[in-house]
């Protein structure tokens, strides 16, 4: 008589007399089945494919491409890493090898610095591991043994590992041949699956991320189930070195990030006039959607952010500073602050909604090594916006937010999907609350027709959410906008209005950014439009080209013309050659050249030459102006 019921997605059920593995499921299914699996989920937990089941489960078989999938099959290509590192380097140190998005890394303490070309050599002997079909074989040691087998190996860094981890939790380590690691799993069966990797390149890690601690060496690496993937991904990889925000910003001197600021940008005049047009787009919209823009202090008190949640939660990432020997700190969230402007004044349920922006500058502390050009930033300015609203007005709220939303990313060509995220394990707020916030999203999106990802238990702790992941020109996703309902701030701040009853009552609050982070926005359309920005956006939309100094007069009445219509305009009076200011004005990616000689000048007329067409030829100034202005308001 059966014992075990394997339950499967398919709602079909196997029946086994004793223990038995997500690989042995497989088989019973089909050996091609067998062949393609990573992994498994049992009830949910994600693990190895010799993993014993030994009671009733749920089971979910994982192909390379699923969730899951191919973080296992990365974790193992970790471990590979770090056995030919030891082959060829005995005396290095392990520290972590976790598989990440789109990859894999390991941490190295070893006095060898790893170079370009050591990479080469690892791979080959990756290679040599891999061809040898090595066993992953999981082994258990109760804690005093598993500290001693690793000071035997030398290896201090699992040690500390091993002594942080909760009594009674399980210590496992992982052997293929000679090579023992520390590890949770879950692994491969064996080696042998991993033959499409690439490692990519070498960078220093503080241990445990802490800068007090020492520097690592991290190798970083990718591995696919097959060749062709591997290569669109390097393909990808090198597009996007050239699609770089921090290379482009720099030739087209929209930003610069120096030694005397880390992780704080300074927006040249370029990008300034590129960060001021966004901005205009973003309050424009706002402006029609009924909002109202307000403006909150930098530096606030310590009690404000006591009752916030953050001086005692955030503390590690905010700047404090003492004010007439009291605790202030910079403002890391706009939040609070919005809060503050709803608090000034007594409202009553026909005030509501009330929909409130800010564009905020907001500080956080980050680790140096975190730092990357305007992607990670210890200074950025948040699109925030607050609506604080009736419980009978969430869904058309929402509703409102999620065509905003829309609207902007569609406005720069971004697809883009959508998560709905439920209430976490640990969240504030009563059933009834979190049951009517979930329902009144779900209902929100439902109507609106768009399609969504369900993400169990991912919510904020004080409440459901929605997130939008955007995909850019080269296929990656950014989380940027997000709409939150929030029933726990109005608590702690007190926020009340008057309903029609005559009773005080707490108001819901939607926290929404459809941007996020200005600077890290910035960034991201830097690299989706490889610069070429589309010419409502670009910071410079025409430059005129005098092929020679008599026609700089000219040149300038017709600069003149354009600012006046409100289009941004350079002239480019310098005494070199046509062809090289055109070279110039190309490399700078600016829509419209307009050249100029003695021609132009006696007719009126400009030669047009556009970033995507080429030579138009030449038509009046009156017309370029038309053409140029119609093509700004379409966007």
């Amino acid at each position: 008589m059966a014992n075990i019921k394997i339950s499967l997605p398919d709602n079909s059920i196997k029946e086994y007399e004793e223990k038995v593995t997500p690989l042995q499921v497989a088989k019973d299914i089909s050996e091609g089945l067998a062949r393609v699996i990573t992994g498994a989920k049992v009830n949910g937990k994600l693990v190895g494919l010799n993993e014993e089941i030994n009671r009733d489960a749920d089971l979910v078989l994982l192909k390379f491409n699923d969730e899951g999938g191919e973080e296992v099959f990365r974790h193992t290509s970790a471990h590979i890493l770090a056995n030919a590192v030891k082959k060829l380097y005995p005396d290095t140190k392990l520290a972590i090898g976790p598989a990440i998005k789109d990859g894999f890394y390991y941490d190295f303490d070893t006095d060898h610095k790893f170079t370009p070309e050591d990479l080469e050599k690892i791979e080959k002997e990756m290679k040599k591991i891999v061809k040898q079909d090595l066993p992953m074989e999981k082994f258990v040691l109760p804690r005093e043994e598993a500290i001693e087998f690793l000071r035997e190996q030398g290896e201090d860094y699992k040690i500390e590992l091993v002594e942080d981890l909760a009594e009674g939790e399980e210590i496992s380590f992982y052997k293929q041949g000679d090579f023992v690691d520390l590890c949770r799993g879950p692994h491969l069966p064996s080696t042998k699956k991993v033959k499409a990797f690439k490692l990519l390149n070498i960078a220093g890690a503080y241990w445990r991320g802490d800068e007090k601690n020492k520097m690592l060496q991290r190798i970083y690496g990718t591995s696919f189930e097959k060749k062709k993937d591997l290569d669109a991904y390097i393909e990808r990889m090198e597009e996007a070195k050239k699609r770089d925000h921090r290379k482009l910003g720099k030739e087209l001197g929209l930003f610069t990030i120096l030694e005397e600021g880390p992780g704080f940008p300074f927006f040249l005049p370029k990008g300034t006039e590129l960060k001021n047009t966004l901005l205009e787009f973003w309050r424009t919209l706002h402006k029609e959607e009924g909002y109202v823009e307000v403006e909150t202090p930098i530096i606030l008190s310590r009690k404000l952010w006591e009752t916030s949640g953050h001086w005692h939660h955030y503390r590690e990432n905010m700047y404090a500073v003492k004010i007439d020997e009291e605790d202030f700190a910079i403002k890391p969230m706009n939040c609070p602050g919005g809060f503050l402007v709803y608090k000034n004044e007594m409202h009553s349920y026909r005030d509501l909604p009330m929909r409130v922006a800010e564009v905020g500058k907001v500080h956080r502390h980050e680790l140096s090594g975190a730092l990357h050009g305007l992607m990670r930033v210890r200074a950025f300015t948040q699109d925030d916006a607050h609506i604080f609203m009736l419980p009978s007005q969430i869904k058309d709220e929402i509703k409102g937010v999620v065509r905003k939303i829309d609207k902007i990313y569609t406005t720069f060509g971004f697809k883009y999907n959508i998560e709905l995220s439920t209430r976490p394990e640990k969240s504030m707020g009563t059933e009834e609350d979190w049951n009517m916030a979930e329902t009144a999203l779900r209902d929100a999106l439902e109507e609106l027709e768009v399609d969504y990802i369900l993400n169990e238990g991912d919510g904020a702790f004080y409440g459901p959410k929605i997130d939008f992941h955007l995909e850019d020109a080269i296929g990656r996703t950014w989380q940027c906008g997000t709409i939150q309902l929030d029933f726990q701030m109005p608590q702690r701040f007190d926020l009340t209005y008057i309903g029609d009853d005559g009773d005080k009552h707490r108001p819901i609050i939607i926290h929404t950014a459809a941007l996020g982070s200005i600077e890290r926005f910035i960034g991201i359309l830097i690299e989706h439009f490889a610069g070429k920005f589309p010419t409502w956006l670009a910071p410079v939309q025409a430059t005129i080209l005098p092929i020679s100094d008599k026609f700089n007069d000219y040149g300038s009445e017709i600069m003149k013309e354009l600012r006046r219509k409100g289009i941004k305009v350079e002239l480019d009076d310098r005494s070199e050659k046509i062809g090289y200011k055109i070279r110039e004005s190309q490399l700078q990616q600016i829509p419209y050249m307009l050249v100029i000689g003695e021609k132009e000048e006696n007719e009126g007329k400009v030669s047009v030459r556009s970033r995507e067409k080429g030579d138009t030829g030449a038509i009046k100034v009156e017309e370029f102006i038309d053409m140029i202005t119609k093509e700004i308001e379409e966007k």
